[in-house]
């Protein structure tokens, strides 16, 4: 990740020989790409890159976030963060805890991602939410106590709607703050919520696009602000998307596909397609989701990745599922699972680290779902919910969802009790879950399940509910 500018004073960074001396003979894009191996094999998505490993090498990054440790130490077994040459987090995290802002700029530190419940002993759960709820509330209120990404300080700040840049012209660093509010926006999200987020990251949104007005002296900063730029705009139509804001998300994948057309950016223009036809299938037009996910399949048509393309022909059979045409829902599920099952590629989007078996579960049973199939969409919601606690339990907003998912597919094949019970998981996460997806999803439930609350599971399912409205 890009760090902060530094101050003329700033001690330069010191060079981590260790981590050079274990990549061998390897290039740093060969090396890259084991990293990204490595991440598979244990279940990590990483986006590691030549750059990201000269940034390591180079002693900029001096303690990887959590996930790439968890690489590292898969591909060096025995050695930990100094054996590896960084070092250790608690001592960069304490520089940082200890003055009460961000860490120097000659000590970047990357996004800490909390360990995943599976990493700690039992009842040490607690920490890790509190960590992560810091962060949560720090992007929120703008706090300089978390890390670059999440006040993207080099952008410069805003008053009111007014965005203050800096006095030069935008440069390296300015484009890497912006990739980082992206990443950081995509993990707050997949742990909280869109709601509560959304107003803060729209913020972010227009000094990005403030950057691109003011111009920059080189070619390469441009294509990188103007991809940022697009994929901050489709994050926070994301966020708009989760939070019920429909028009407003339309706005803003408007925004980004209007941009990736501006800079010829074939994989900003899939994604930002490909987020219309998810919000086209939930708004009810489902012609125009069948006609964005096609266009969005020619986008990515070049882009080598199939398992992008997998996760666009499900976008199609969406539409054609909302538009009661089972022979095409049925052709267009069948070439997603044929294209997903051609595995990973290195050209796989970052943006897309989500969309696992879990995922691949969930989108097949809102399909069937729509179809009127309940049985056999309940099959694929109970695999989404279990694959999804089980092997991403980080991802607390997508384990609400497929539950929620599965709890209304229960409901509608008449199973009641069993709906109650998947919807009593749900009600146990809305406490770090803000998605008005979820709940609104979750109260359509309820109101299937209200001629039953003469059942026992049913009845104590209905009262929570209730209760929690209030």
């Amino acid at each position: 990740m890009t760090s902060s500018p530094v101050a003329s004073s700033a001690q330069p960074p010191r060079p981590n020989r260790v981590f050079r001396e274990l990549r061998g003979q390897l290039s740093p894009a060969e090396f890259a790409a084991a990293v990204r191996r490595a991440g598979r094999e244990i279940g990590e998505r990483v986006s590691c890159d030549a750059r990201y490993v000269g940034r390591v090498e180079a002693g900029e990054i001096r303690c990887p976030n959590y996930a790439y440790e968890r690489v590292f130490r898969h591909m060096f077994p025995g050695r930990d963060l100094t054996a590896l040459g960084f070092t250790p987090r608690q001592a960069v995290r304490g520089r940082a805890a200890s003055r009460g802002a961000l860490p120097p700029s000659d000590t970047p530190y990357e996004y800490p991602i909390p360990p995943e419940p599976s990493d700690s002993p039992p009842g040490s759960g607690r920490p890790m939410r509190e960590e992560s709820d810091v962060q949560r509330r720090a992007f929120m209120t703008g706090s300089t106590a978390t890390v670059a990404a999440a006040s993207l300080g080099a952008l410069g700040t805003l008053t009111g709607d007014a965005p203050v840049l800096p006095r030069r012209r935008p440069g390296e660093a300015e484009a890497g703050a912006v990739e980082d509010a992206v990443r950081l926006i995509r993990t707050l999200d997949d742990r909280h919520g869109a709601d509560g987020l959304y107003r803060r990251a729209a913020r972010q949104l227009r000094t990005a696009y403030a950057l691109l007005d003011a111009g920059t002296t080189r070619r390469s900063t441009a294509d990188r602000l103007h991809a940022g730029a697009g994929e901050l705009a489709i994050s926070v139509g994301w966020l708009a998307h989760d939070s019920g804001r429909h028009q407003e998300a339309r706005s803003h994948y408007a925004e980004a596909l209007a941009t990736a057309r501006m800079s010829g950016d074939p994989a900003l223009e899939a994604h930002a397609f490909c987020n219309t036809a998810f919000l086209a299938r939930d708004t009810g037009r489902h012609r125009e989701a069948v006609r964005a996910a096609q266009a969005a399949q020619r986008a990515a048509a070049r882009l080598g990745s199939p398992r992008l393309l997998a996760l666009l022909t499900l976008r199609e059979a969406g539409g054609w599922a909302g538009l009661g045409d089972r022979a095409g829902c049925a052709g267009a599920v069948a070439r997603a699972g044929e294209l997903f099952g051609r595995g990973p590629r290195d050209a796989d989007p970052e943006w897309m680290s989500f969309f696992g078996e879990a995922e691949l579960e969930m989108l097949q049973a809102q399909c069937w779902g729509t179809l009127g199939d309940h049985t056999r969409a309940t099959g694929h919601a109970g695999r989404a919910a279990s694959q999804a606690a089980t092997r991403t339990p980080h991802l607390t907003r997508n384990i609400a969802l497929y539950t929620t998912e599965l709890a209304s597919g229960l409901a509608r094949a008449g199973r009641p009790d069993e709906a109650a019970d998947a919807g009593t998981r749900v009600l146990a996460l809305l406490g770090e879950v803000r998605s008005s997806r979820v709940q609104s999803r979750l109260a359509a439930t309820a109101e299937l399940l209200g001629p039953h609350r003469r059942h026992r599971p049913v009845g104590a399912f209905l009262d929570r509910h209730e209760a929690l409205a209030v």
